[in-house]
């Protein structure tokens, strides 16, 4: 992958703002590619020239901010890039590389390693006694029960939903029908 410097990036930037093309036409123009466009405009519109500087320091993430970020990946339809960039993060592929990480490992493969081997368990214990199971397998499992479930309660609202609004024509009716009566009194 190329490295681009920040006076490259903002030129390409600013040559977008100045509406001189859409992200297809100026990353032809530079020999980019249009997603790099597309990212490169959105993190200057929200963090200006720091958005386009490389961040020379490695940003530690606490084992909870991964997993609430996975999660968030896992439970929500959006790409890795547009997460990345709600959180305020560079680089989308770290995002990627932790939900992998949770995917084989559960949640303890967001943990930090600190020279440890990579785990090779798939059975987790906690506490002695609890045995959490974090397979590949069960994993697909439980994220298909919970699609499931979410088009169930979808099902459901909407129906709840379409049986008020039969309710509320219902009164409309006996209301409309009683003040008719009234006037014909």
């Amino acid at each position: 992958m190329l490295k681009y410097d920040f006076k490259f990036k903002k030129k390409v930037v600013l040559d977008y703002l100045a509406c001189n093309g859409g992200y297809g036409t100026i990353a032809k123009r530079y020999g980019i590619h249009d997603s790099s466009v597309c990212r490169w405009v959105m993190y200057y519109t929200k963090y200006g020239d720091e958005g386009l500087k490389k961040s020379r320091q490695n940003k530690k993430f606490s084992f909870q901010k991964k997993l609430s970020i996975v999660n968030f990946y896992i439970s929500n339809e959006i790409s890795y890039q547009d997460l990345a960039f709600k959180e305020g993060i560079n680089n989308a592929s770290l995002i990627y590389q932790w939900v992998n990480n949770y995917r084989k490992y559960g949640p303890e493969g967001l943990r930090p390693k600190r020279g440890q081997m990579p785990m090779k368990k798939q059975n987790i214990e906690i506490n002695n006694s609890e045995v959490v199971d974090t397979s590949v397998e069960h994993v697909k499992q439980l994220e298909e029960e919970l699609k499931f479930l979410r088009i169930e309660n979808a099902y459901l609202k909407e129906l709840r939903r379409l049986r008020l609004e039969d309710e509320a024509k219902v009164r409309e009716r006996l209301l409309s029908s009683a003040a008719s009566e009234e006037n014909s009194n």
